[in-house]
């Protein structure tokens, strides 16, 4: 392979020298060399342009990470709320919890307090109150309410999710 020189842009560049049974090689400038009097890299784009297109995108790119975190630490704070809450209707609703005595009332209350605990940072829980129990005695029910985890200082997210179920009792058969 021969190799000859090219003018181009006041630079000399190497090229393979043409065979005769083939077509005459096209000749490339060297890189960096100046086309159209503007500096443009391989890809054809400005030199410097993606520092500059970085710089605009990215406070964007951060706002929707941290709104997407955000989100999953809501939705994390309501399962909290509601596993609670079944964790304590659970516990109330089991044979005469609420009835004459024999059970502490209690007992849901304390069993949504451990879950909470045991659950992690994902809800600030507010006092938990009592459960309510429907007029006709057959069903209870258990409501857990708190603060979420916030990634924005001074905004607060409030979960509150309520737990239903029925009241164990024995029946006569039949009727």
């Amino acid at each position: 392979m021969r190799l000859h020189l090219t003018r181009w842009s006041g630079r000399a560049a190497s090229t393979p020298a043409a065979r005769p049974d083939q077509p005459c090689p096209r000749t490339v400038p060297p890189r960096g060399a100046a086309q159209d009097g503007a500096a443009q890299d391989g890809a054809g784009q400005d030199r410097g342009a993606a520092p500059v297109e970085l710089a605009i995108l990215l406070p964007g790119i951060l706002l929707l990470l941290f709104a997407s975190i955000q989100v999953a630490s809501l939705f994390l704070a309501r399962t909290v709320a509601l596993s609670a809450a079944q964790q304590a209707v659970s516990a109330e609703r089991g044979y005469d919890a609420l009835g004459s005595g024999n059970a502490d009332t209690g007992v849901g209350a304390q069993r949504a307090a451990e879950f909470i605990a045991d659950a992690g940072d994902w809800l600030d829980p507010d006092p938990l109150p009592g459960p309510v129990v429907a007029p006709n005695g057959r069903y209870v029910s258990y409501t857990v309410s708190g603060t979420a985890l916030s990634l924005v200082p001074g905004v607060t997210f409030t979960v509150s999710e309520t737990a239903n179920g029925e009241i164990e009792r024995f029946e006569p058969a039949g009727g």
